[in-house]
């Protein structure tokens, strides 16, 4: 609550003073007519009247309190908050080549955990639009870019190994996680790039792709998924079954820093699930949606309340001298 207009409230002051003089004014005042004793009243159990005579003045103080309150114009406010969304729009770009089914994670794979960590990311961007590219040796839209996170999170999860035939283009998971970001209007458009491997298939070479980013103002995070030196991969040989062999570390960690620092973003190296998990967490942390919260008020006139009692306690006062404490001259 508050009074649009405060400075009639200074009347209380005078009001005030004026009521406490007309008081004490009423209570000391001397009969017109002297009595050389008033025994005989006194013994007749009367008493002095001092309330019945203020009463009018009561009357016209609490009537002129609420004609002051009136005139501050009391208001109750309703607020209405309007939110302002600097939403960012991000393309995931998974790659699928066959290397990522190596155990580096044990018990799971490169992909597994990648996608696990994914997951939270997406979980933790309430406010952003986020898209799925998967990639090996062509590149596939899983899911344009959407707010409806439910939907990435179930097209996530049927994403796997063998879906496109194996290789590594990433060049080409740069170009259509671009192409799916170009026409974005968003504050800051976002790709985070997961592989681990070197560029061997594809249209479009990665450092390309990055002009091409850089062109349409996307910023590339870029992250070698597996550990240094040696992995274990499974594979199903015809003559012994699934077994495991040995396979060397081949991320190209130089083309992935070039195509981070052209387009402005950073390159991480994963090589354990937590360390993916931080580093996701660092992403997060430096693309931040800006959210901006106006809040307006909507005020009411409530002068009526102090209003309409004003006007029943002036009339109550005119009752009370005219009709039922009447002073005989």
């Amino acid at each position: 609550m508050r009074f649009a207009s405060p400075f009639y409230l200074l009347f209380f002051a005078p009001a005030l003073l004026l009521f406490f003089l007309f008081i004490k004014g009423r209570i000391s005042k001397e009969a017109a007519l002297r009595f050389s004793s008033l025994k005989i009243v006194k013994n007749a159990g009367a008493k002095r009247p001092p309330f019945q005579r203020i009463v009018p003045a009561v009357l016209r103080f609490l009537c002129f309190t609420c004609l002051i309150l009136t005139l501050a114009r009391p208001q109750t406010g309703t607020g209405e908050d309007k939110t302002t969304e600097h939403a960012l729009d991000i393309v995931i770009a998974l790659d699928l080549s066959g290397s990522m089914a190596a155990l580096d994670f044990y018990p799971d794979d490169r992909v597994t955990v990648a996608k696990e960590e994914a997951k939270r990311f997406i979980e933790g961007r309430a406010h952003d639009r986020i898209g799925l590219v998967v990639f090996a040796s062509q590149a596939m839209s899983v899911c344009p870019i959407t707010f409806d996170h439910q939907a990435i999170l179930a097209l996530l999860d049927k994403v796997h190994l063998g879906m496109v035939e194996d290789g590594t283009a990433i060049g080409m998971g740069i170009g259509t996680a671009i192409n799916r970001l170009k026409e974005s209007e968003a504050k800051s458009k976002v790709v985070v790039l997961l592989t681990d491997g070197i560029n061997n298939a594809g249209e479009i070479s990665p450092l390309t792709a990055a002009g091409l980013a850089q062109k349409f103002g996307v910023k590339v995070y870029t992250v070698g998924v597996g550990k240094e030196g040696e992995s274990l991969l499974p594979i199903n040989d015809p003559q012994f079954g699934k077994r495991l062999v040995k396979i060397q570390d081949e991320i190209d960690e130089k083309t992935l820093t070039e195509i981070a620092r052209e387009t402005h973003g950073r390159y991480f190296r994963a090589q354990t699930a937590n360390a993916l998990r931080d580093i996701f967490h660092e992403i997060d942390r430096l693309e931040k949606t800006e959210i901006t919260v106006e809040r307006f008020t909507h005020y009411d006139e409530d002068y009526f309340w102090f209003l309409w009692p004003a006007l029943f306690l002036l009339l109550a006062e005119i009752v009370w001298t005219n009709f039922i404490w009447v002073k005989i001259p």
